[in-house]
C-alpha cells in the first residue's frame, strides 16, 4: 500500500500546519483511506484509471463515510462501483464507531450510565458528532451474544445441593403497553460451596407455565444433585418445583414469611410477634425448631388465631432448612444472598426507566448478573465451605472384609471326608 506523489505532499504541507492535535487524526485519517483504496483495488481489479485484463467493474464516484475513533471523526470515502457492491472489511455497515468505542459505550450501557451520560462520555472521548439513543441500543444489541453463551452453558459438571430463586420487577413495554415484568433469577451452591449463578429470565412470575419452563430450562441444561430449593411463596413456582424438583426439598424464605405474617398484626403488636417467630430459628437442633413452631403458635393463638394457623399450616415450609447440617441454617433458610444481586439489576435498571421491550431489559440483567458470576468464581472465599459441604454427601459403605477359613476346619473337614 502507497500513497501516490501529489497526495503525499498534500499529506506533507498540512501536517506541517496542523497542531499537535491534529496531526493524529490527519495520519491516522490518511492511513484508513489507503487501506480502504488498496482494499477496492483488490476487489476490482484495477487501480484507479488503470486498464488490465483483470479488472471486474470500474468506480462510479465515491460516497463519504464518517468513523469515529478515539482520536476523533474521520471522514472516509468509499468507491462506488458500476456494477456489485463494495464496503470496505475495516469498517462495520451501519456502525460508525470503532471497535475501541464500542467496547466503552457497552460497558457503560451495562454499569447503568443513562444515554445522555454515554453521549457526553463519547464526546469527551473525541467523538465530535456524539451518539444517539438508537445507536447506543444497536451497539449494545451485540451483547446478545455473551448473553446467549452464558444462558446456554452446560450445568453438568457438578451437583448443585442448593438453588435459590427470587425475582426483581421492571417495566417495559408489552404489545404497546408499559407492563411490570419480573426478572427472575437462579444461583446455586455447587458441591465445592461456591456460588453460580445458574440462570435468568423476564416474563410474567404469577404463571405456573413460566416457572415450569424456566425450572426445566435448567435441567436441560445439566443442573443436577438438587436437595433443596429456596424461594418465596409464589403458587406457580411451588407447583413448577413439585413438577421440575423431583426429591429436592422447599424452603419458604423466612423473610418474606415474617412479613406476610407481621401484615396480620396489629401495629402494636409487631415486635411481640416477630421475636417469638424468631425464637424457632434459634434452636440448636431440628426436632426442637419444628417443636418450637407448635409452641409459639400455642402462645399466640388466644389473641391471634390468625397469625397460629398461618404457623402451623407453614411449619414444614419453613423449616425445611433443620434437615440440613446446621452450618449451612443461617445461609439457606431465606433468599437473602439473592437481595443483594436484586438490587444491582434494579439499580442499573432504574437508570433506563422503561425499557422497549423485554429483551432489552433481559440483556441488561443478564449482563450484570454475568459480571456477579465472574467475581464469585474469581474470589477466595466459598459461600460455604468446602468440609461442610460434605456433610451432604453421605459416605460410602465400606464392604466388611471377607474373614479366610481356618486351617484346621479345613484340615479337619479333610480328615472326615478321606
Amino acid at each position: 500500500m502507497t500513497l501516490n506523489q501529489s497526495a503525499l505532499l498534500e499529506l506533507t504541507d498540512v501536517l506541517r500546519t496542523a497542531d499537535g492535535g491534529q496531526v493524529m487524526r490527519l495520519m491516522l485519517s490518511a492511513m484508513l483511506q489507503a487501506l480502504v483504496d488498496a482494499e477496492a483495488t483488490a476487489h476490482i481489479g484495477a487501480d484507479l484509471y488503470e486498464h488490465t485484463p483483470t479488472r471486474t467493474t470500474q468506480r462510479n464516484g465515491t460516497r463519504e463515510k464518517t468513523v469515529s475513533t478515539s482520536a476523533g471523526d474521520l471522514m472516509v470515502k468509499i468507491p462506488k462501483l458500476r456494477a456489485g457492491s463494495f464496503f470496505p472489511s475495516l469498517l462495520a455497515p451501519r456502525r460508525r464507531i470503532d471497535v475501541a468505542l464500542y467496547a466503552v459505550v457497552m460497558e457503560a450501557y451495562v454499569h447503568g450510565v443513562s444515554t445522555r451520560k454515554v453521549d457526553d462520555l463519547v464526546a469527551a472521548l473525541g467523538v465530535d458528532a456524539g451518539i444517539s439513543k438508537s445507536e447506543v441500543s444497536r451497539i449494545c444489541a451485540d451483547l446478545d451474544v455473551d448473553v446467549a453463551v452464558f444462558q446456554g452453558r452446560e450445568l453438568t459438571e457438578q451437583a448443585f445441593p442448593y438453588v435459590f430463586v427470587d425475582a426483581t420487577y421492571c417495566k417495559a413495554r408489552v404489545g404497546g403497553r408499559v407492563v411490570s415484568q419480573a426478572v427472575v433469577i437462579a444461583t446455586g451452591v455447587s458441591a465445592d460451596g461456591r456460588r453460580e449463578v445458574l440462570g435468568s429470565a423476564v416474563g410474567d412470575s404469577e404463571t405456573q407455565d413460566f416457572w415450569t419452563e424456566f425450572l426445566r430450562g435448567l435441567r436441560e441444561r445439566g443442573l443436577h444433585g438438587v436437595q433443596l430449593v429456596i424461594s418465596d411463596h409464589h403458587r406457580g413456582l411451588m407447583n413448577a418445583i413439585d413438577a421440575v424438583m423431583v426429591g429436592a426439598s422447599w424452603q419458604r424464605c423466612r423473610v418474606h414469611f415474617m412479613r406476610n405474617v407481621l401484615a396480620k398484626v396489629p401495629k402494636g403488636n409487631t415486635e411481640m410477634v416477630a421475636a417469638a417467630i424468631r425464637t424457632v430459628f434459634a434452636q440448636p437442633t431440628g426436632p426442637l425448631v419444628r417443636a418450637q413452631v407448635e409452641l409459639v403458635a400455642a402462645m399466640l393463638e388466644p389473641k391471634l388465631p390468625v397469625v397460629a394457623d398461618m404457623l402451623r399450616g407453614a411449619c414444614e415450609e419453613i423449616t425445611a432448612f433443620a434437615d440440613f447440617p446446621e452450618a449451612h441454617w443461617r445461609k439457606v433458610w431465606s433468599t437473602n444472598p439473592l437481595e443483594r444481586l436484586n438490587r444491582e439489576v434494579k439499580r442499573r435498571t432504574d437508570v433506563v426507566g422503561i425499557f422497549p421491550n423485554p429483551a432489552a431489559l433481559h440483556r441488561l440483567s443478564a449482563c450484570v448478573l454475568i459480571e456477579a458470576h465472574d467475581e464469585w468464581q474469581v474470589s477466595d472465599r466459598r459461600y460455604l465451605s468446602e468440609n461442610s459441604m460434605a456433610l451432604l454427601t453421605p459416605p460410602e459403605p465400606t464392604a466388611l472384609p471377607t474373614r479366610p477359613a481356618h486351617p484346621e476346619v479345613i484340615d479337619t473337614t479333610q480328615a472326615l471326608t478321606a
